[in-house]
């Protein structure tokens, strides 16, 4: 049992540290800026059909410039620019633009003020799926620390099931989560799954694949395991 706990630990801390401080201090803001641009390619086709050319093209205008000192390291210049796009404009681009300050604000170590921004983000209803679910995670790893295992897992766990295209970065959570609860047996598989899957990046596929390994699982058998109880749903539960 006590090497049981320590092990959990060690896992626990390295996994917490690796995500929570790497990723979203050093890979986080760059990673989002390229989301982001994919997502704004997509969000700007459709509102710029709602007559909104003028605008939307110098919002537009306004995040390139802001992705572009934010790889440069100019976060306070981008955060200024920005702050009135992520008042004053399109649904999406609006989005957009509160990610992207979030992401500066977990930068500068401002935690309430970027999950303000998320929050925001995850609960507009007017703007498109994606910004909500990549705010939720994303809001969930600056406030992982301070929240219960099981808020963390009533948040992601949607997002966290292969075919989702958020599932390794959800998963990986919801499985630090388990660890948390010292659910060893629903945490392996569920790393075992996100090492599975080739559209999670690869530094993501070979961290989930250690941990795995580490907790006793199998990376390929209890990875189709885990495919198959997911996509059955829940185990129904007995009355109590």
């Amino acid at each position: 049992m006590a090497e049981d706990n320590a092990l959990l630990r060690e896992v626990d801390e390295a996994v917490f540290q690796d995500q929570m401080l790497v990723a979203a201090k050093r890979f986080g803001i760059p990673l989002l800026a390229v989301v982001l641009a994919g997502l704004l390619a997509f969000g700007g086709y459709l509102w710029w059909q709602e007559s909104r050319e003028d605008t939307l093209e110098n919002n537009s205008e306004e995040l390139v410039r802001a992705v572009d000192n934010i790889s440069a390291g100019h976060f306070d210049t981008a955060d200024k620019a920005l702050a009135p796009v992520a008042e004053n404009s399109a649904p999406g681009v609006e989005a957009a633009a509160k990610l992207l300050r979030a992401g500066i604000a977990v930068h500068d170590g401002r935690k309430e003020d970027a999950l303000k921004l998320y929050t925001e983000v995850a609960q507009d209803k007017s703007v498109p799926a994606p910004y909500r679910d990549i705010a939720t995670i994303r809001g969930v790893a600056a406030n992982f620390d301070a929240m219960k295992p099981e808020d963390v897992i009533a948040k992601l766990k949607p997002l966290a099931v292969p075919g989702n295209p958020w599932f390794g970065s959800a998963g990986e959570l919801v499985g630090v989560a388990y660890l948390k609860q010292g659910k060893t047996e629903l945490a392996g598989p569920l790393f075992a799954a996100i090492a599975k899957d080739e559209d999670v990046p690869d530094s993501l596929r070979s961290r989930t694949r250690q941990l795995a390994g580490m907790l006793g699982f199998d990376a390929i058998t209890d990875a189709e395991t885990f495919v198959k109880g997911a996509e059955a749903g829940p185990p129904a539960t007995s009355a109590q």
